[in-house]
């Protein structure tokens, strides 16, 4: 059913769209969609270094306990 909207439909949709809620009800809410992603990708920046970081402590110290013994 979506499929066959087209460019004059969409169109139609924007402008019902603008006249309900108006130019400066749409900026704003976009303003705000633009920091939810904003916090999303940082968000997501911040989870890769929280791995990456773990995996880093993890992978310091692979010398095993009998070793170091051995080597005292």
């Amino acid at each position: 059913m979506l499929n066959n909207i087209g460019l004059p439909g969409l169109l139609l949709i924007a402008v019902v769209v603008l006249v309900l809620f108006g130019r400066g009800k749409i900026s704003s809410l976009m303003g705000e969609v633009g920091k939810g992603i904003t916090a999303f990708k940082k968000g997501v920046t911040d989870g890769q270094n929280e791995l990456e970081d773990s995996a880093a402590t993890g992978a310091r110290d692979v010398t095993p306990a009998d070793a170091e013994k051995d080597k005292a």
